[in-house]
C-alpha cells in the first residue's frame, strides 16, 4: 500500500490515513478560474459555472462565502457584471450583511 503526504505546513512526514483526492476549498475560497474585480470599494471574485452562468463572491463582505450566482452570462461585459454586482448590494441590509427584506 502507497502511502500519500498530507499538506501540513512543509513538514512532509508520510501520512497512512491521507487519501488521494481533491483538497477541499474553504468556504468562499477564489481559484484559478476566479476573476477578482472591485466595484464601489468591494472585492468580488467571479467564477463561471458549468451552466454557463457565474458565481459572484462577496470576498470583502462580512459574511465568508456569501454571494449570488447569475445565469447565463457567457456574453457579459465587465461593465455589466459591475451593474449585477450594484443590483446585489443595494439589496444588502448594512446591518447583517445580507439581502433584507423588500
Amino acid at each position: 500500500m502507497r502511502d500519500f503526504y498530507a499538506d501540513d505546513g512543509g513538514d512532509r512526514e508520510p501520512q497512512p490515513q491521507a487519501e488521494p483526492g481533491l483538497h477541499p476549498r474553504p468556504e468562499g475560497a477564489v481559484d484559478a478560474t476566479s476573476l477578482t474585480i472591485e466595484v464601489d470599494g468591494e472585492l468580488f471574485a467571479l467564477r463561471p459555472d458549468s451552466g454557463g452562468g457565474t458565481h459572484y463572491t462577496w470576498l470583502s463582505g462580512p459574511n465568508p462565502g456569501y454571494g449570488f450566482g447569475l445565469s447565463p452570462t457567457g456574453d457579459l461585459s465587465l461593465d455589466e457584471h459591475r451593474e449585477n454586482i450594484r443590483a446585489f448590494l443595494a439589496m444588502i441590509d448594512p446591518s447583517t450583511g445580507f439581502i433584507g427584506d423588500a
